[in-house]
């Protein structure tokens, strides 16, 4: 059949044929060309394309898992240290082009910025010679359920006046309001829980919380709520509640008296007596006692504000009570006070676990001072039992006392002393007279200072010259009264302190040290104790404001709401 065709075909048309089949053969290998080198460029493209994404991708999971474990506020390392660290590991450092870091005591955010270049394999065809790869990640961490224990100096030296004119006290009293009123500003969801610990020789507790423990030797005397902490107070970050604690006696165990071989008359050397009460452990108070758990700004600008300057210095004192309302052992107690009122149901739970990631304790730790050597009442000596060798007359507003050993022999078989008896000069008879009753410990030293009951009852009853009635004296002191150190030396109380500081830092809680024109040793103390040199501020009483002002703007991400 073919050759058929061909036969009956012209010549002209075979040859025609013959250059169209050639021509198409051309064609196809022109187009066949083109296909290749158009699937090259798109492999070329997709290798480049895969090279660019595997090099994106390891940048950015470097660049994530960096700023994620900046941003942990559990996190010891400087921050942009961290990133570097990261970005060196991975061998990426090179394209690391920025860390900034944005933080307060409750926040951290780190942003991460970093490009890489490529060099394209085969783009290079298309005109593109190199390939951007950039990097952005930023990470953030923030506590909103916030605890505070504003640890605060009342001491008499607070009422020191300074540059602006004002004292201390009333310095203190504008910078603390101003502190809670900055931390609670938009607060509505009561995340942040304010307590305040006013402290001097003592922390005045005030009766109901003072209920709240084992408080052993209970005078009775109203708004007189002091505890003598016992060593043992300070072993452990838990303070318990049915460790026996003595209470502060109520009296003046640090003033002197005149030493006279005849009677001086008690009425200037009692607790109401000229400046007796400053020189009182514990003196009586309505306004600096012990508030936990307030949420509330005008109530706590009212406990501010009550707060008065008298006594001596305690910061140990004020810090162990301080970390005591901070940890999650006291718990049930702050649900005891919420059952009585005495705490709002808004904080029930509290105080939070120390590990809670959602949570932040604090403690701002002001003084204007150093720790000062504390006098105490030996424990034997507090009996609220009439067992004292002491009578008091009401109606004379006088002593007598019996001693029933080492009587001078001008005493004869007689027993009793009357120190004002005989003019003055003292007298020694068979009995107790009529309207004298017999004392407990507990009565006693209220009504005069220690140093007066024991040169009146004790020196110039059983001394028979300066020098027996001095050695009298001063052994009955020491028998009396314990004193931590003395004037300038208190290892005692400043190891406790920084036990105190050190276990607080240990559970994580943000230490505020403020040293107000406090002499060398507070100021070692105090920024000791503070979490770092950043959170320790060498202040003035003038500048107290400002000094609040900046712990508060520290704190400023506190009124967040999640």
């Amino acid at each position: 059949m073919t050759d058929r065709v061909n036969k009956t075909l012209r010549p002209d048309s075979r040859h025609k044929l013959r250059g169209f089949a050639r021509n198409e053969e051309g064609s196809m290998l022109v187009f066949g060309m083109s296909l290749l080198i158009i699937m090259l460029m798109l492999g070329g493209m997709a290798v480049d394309l895969m090279r660019y994404e595997q090099r994106r991708t390891l940048l950015q999971q470097t660049t994530d898992r960096a700023v994620l474990a900046a941003a942990s506020l559990t996190q010891t390392q400087t921050p942009t240290n961290v990133v570097n660290d990261y970005f060196e590991k991975a061998d990426l450092d090179q394209f690391l082009r920025s860390v900034t870091v944005t933080q307060g005591a409750n926040y951290r955010i780190v942003q991460a910025d970093a490009e890489a270049e490529l060099q394209p394999f085969f783009l290079q065809i298309m005109g593109i010679d190199a390939m951007s790869v950039p990097s952005a990640s930023t990470a953030e961490q923030r506590i909103s359920r916030v605890e505070i224990a504003m640890v605060l100096d009342v001491s008499g030296s607070m009422t020191t006046v300074t540059s602006n004119g004002l004292t201390r006290i009333d310095n203190l009293k504008t910078a603390a309001n101003s502190f809670v009123s900055k931390v609670k500003n938009g607060d509505t969801r009561n995340l942040v829980s304010i307590s305040l610990v006013p402290f001097n020789g003592q922390v005045n507790l005030g009766a109901t919380l003072r209920s709240k423990f084992n408080a052993t030797s209970q005078h009775g005397v109203a708004d007189v709520n002091c505890i003598d902490l016992p060593p043992a107070a300070f072993d452990n970050v838990t303070l318990s509640r049915t460790l026996p604690m003595a209470m502060t006696a109520h009296t003046d165990n640090w003033s002197g008296t005149t030493r006279s071989t005849s009677y001086v008359n008690i009425q200037g050397h009692s607790l109401n007596g000229s400046g007796a009460a400053v020189n009182n452990w514990c003196p009586p108070s309505t306004g600096n006692i012990v508030s936990l758990m307030n949420g509330n700004v005008a109530t706590l600008t009212t406990k501010i504000n009550a707060l008065s300057a008298i006594g001596a210095t305690s910061i140990n004192a004020g810090m162990r009570w301080g970390l005591a309302f901070l940890d999650p052992a006291q718990r049930p107690l702050i649900n005891e006070l919420i059952g009585s009122n005495a705490v709002t149901s808004n904080f029930a739970g509290r105080p939070y676990d120390w590990d809670d990631e959602e949570s932040m304790k604090v403690i701002v730790l002001m003084t204007d001072g150093e720790n000062f050597p504390e006098a105490r009442v030996v424990e034997q000596y507090k009996s609220t039992a009439a067992d004292s060798p002491i009578f008091f007359s009401a109606a004379d507003n006088a002593f007598a006392i019996r001693h029933t050993s080492g009587r001078p022999a001008t005493a004869g078989a007689n027993e009793y002393w009357y120190p004002a008896a005989n003019a003055g000069a003292g007298q020694w008879q068979a009995t107790a007279a009529a309207g004298y009753t017999q004392q407990s410990w507990s009565q006693v030293w209220p009504r005069a200072r220690t140093s007066w009951i024991i040169w009146q009852l004790y020196a110039r009853a059983l001394g028979t010259s300066d020098q027996t009635r001095s050695d009298t004296y001063y052994t009955w002191l020491a028998n009396f009264r314990t004193l931590n150190g003395s004037v300038g030396n208190t290892p005692a109380m400043n190891t406790q302190l920084q036990d105190m500081c050190n276990m607080a830092k240990a559970q994580n809680v943000v230490i505020y040290g403020i040293a107000v024109d406090a002499p060398a040793n507070g100021k070692t103390q105090i920024a000791a104790c503070a979490s770092s040199a950043a959170y320790y501020f060498d202040t003035t009483g003038g500048n107290l404001l400002g000094t609040f002002n900046a712990v508060a703007s520290n704190l400023s991400q506190l009124r967040l709401t999640q």
